[in-house]
């Protein structure tokens, strides 16, 4: 079994909030590579902060992610946890997109068991609400969103080709005579609440080598693994943004908690609104509403840190605000989340 292993940076305010986070829940995403994705982690984890969560957001990293966007994340506050890849199958038929066989390492997840419940996010969303009440769920599932199926990234399925979509079915009526059974519920893996164990997680590593790869990598096997456990929740904790064009009369903007920036042109930092529909006024005010909390200083690590300690006195948040504290002192005070 590969193991994880925390990255121990240089001891900064920023690495020592690792030590102070109390509790066994926590924010996770996924990160690989030398691009610009880090850009989205610290988007999230500015995102988390905005809107008061208290769990900690711990970034699963692959060896290839270079020290520079290690150390970036890390003075965000951000837990970094490396992992090693998660290798399936060959894959005959290919992926929807071919980066996706990286997102099997997301398989890793299930070992972190310092921490009770984890919610997973991807990397190009973002909180515009709190979503730490979702911890509450009673244990034993999978929770997630229901995809749509309405895009051209589904081409091959027959829910496309057909015209049904699960977010409104009564639109297409499944043809169970020529088709059979309706397929059960499929949820996108952007968001998921789960319970790290470390059963499950041998059993997921066994499967999936057994496991032929399909279209939509680790969403595809996750669904089929988790069938029996997966509870749906409301769109509002993942809003695949197709769904603002595919289904409008199920949107809501102003009750949206989660923004799933996955559509073709729609990642903030790299926004492209020459894709289609990305020139929608409503894809322009979100990707504008990243971009503020994005850039906005006030969010950075250090300064939230240093204004909650102002307005909240006590001795873990006026120790990580003073640059005279040294590492023992707060050693002393705050219990270790890992």
């Amino acid at each position: 079994m590969a193991t994880t292993k925390m990255i121990v940076e240089n001891s900064t305010e920023a690495d020592m909030v690792v030590n102070s986070n109390v509790g066994k829940r926590a924010y996770v995403t996924f990160l690989a590579g030398n691009k610009d994705y880090w850009m989205g982690v610290v988007g999230l984890a500015k995102g988390l902060r905005k809107v008061n969560s208290v769990y900690p957001l711990v970034v699963a990293i692959l060896p290839d992610v270079p020290e520079e966007h290690r150390q970036i994340l890390v003075a965000q506050g951000c837990i970094i946890r490396e992992i090693e890849p998660v290798i399936p199958p060959e894959n005959k038929t290919g992926y929807s997109m071919p980066y996706f066989v990286l997102n099997y390492s997301k398989l890793r997840i299930w070992e972190f068991v310092e921490y009770e419940k984890v919610i997973y996010l991807d990397g190009d969303i973002q909180v515009f609400g709190n979503i730490d009440h979702l911890f509450d769920s009673p244990p034993g599932y999978l929770y997630a969103v229901k995809d749509c199926f309405c895009e051209i990234s589904w081409c091959k399925t027959p829910q496309y080709q057909i015209g049904y979509c699960q977010q409104s079915p009564e639109k297409v009526t499944w043809p169970v005579e020529s088709l059979g059974s309706p397929p059960p519920i499929y949820f996108n893996a952007g968001m998921i609440m789960f319970e790290p164990n470390l059963v499950t997680y041998e059993d997921l590593l066994r499967v999936v080598q057994v496991t032929t790869p399909t279209y939509f990598a680790e969403q595809d096997f996750l669904n089929v693994y988790f069938r029996d456990t997966y509870k749906p929740i409301p769109s509002t904790y993942n809003l695949v943004l197709a769904m603002l064009w595919r289904h409008p009369e199920n949107v809501e903007l102003d009750q949206i908690n989660v923004v799933h920036y996955c559509a073709n042109g729609s990642k903030p930092w790299k926004y492209d609104e020459s894709e289609e529909h990305m020139d929608r006024e409503d894809i322009k005010m979100l990707v504008k509403k990243w971009w503020e909390i994005f850039e906005d200083s006030s969010l950075d690590y250090k300064n939230f840190v240093e204004t909650e300690s102002k307005l909240n006195p006590n001795p873990i948040a006026a120790a990580l605000a003073s640059n005279e504290t040294g590492v023992d002192g707060l050693t002393n005070l705050a219990p270790s989340a890992a």
